[in-house]
């Protein structure tokens, strides 16, 4: 089933999405300083998971539990 049509798997790739994008930007920052057009995205996305680290933690742990024993 595709990702956007289930909510957990919807859920799981957004987390990976903020997740990964922060982790570029704190190894290669230059390539997300345009804030703007489709690099902007990614840039907001991790900005989110730059100053809502613990929930965004929280929400990887609760989801990778939640694939592992669901």
């Amino acid at each position: 089933m595709s990702a956007l049509f289930n909510f957990h798997s919807f859920l799981t790739v957004v987390l990976l999405g903020i997740c990964t994008c922060t982790f570029v930007k704190m190894h290669f920052p230059a390539i997300l300083e345009q804030r703007t057009g489709f690099r902007g995205f990614f840039w907001k996305a991790a900005r989110i998971g730059e100053r809502l680290s613990p929930w965004v933690a929280a929400g990887c742990l609760t989801m990778g539990m939640s694939i592992i024993f669901f």
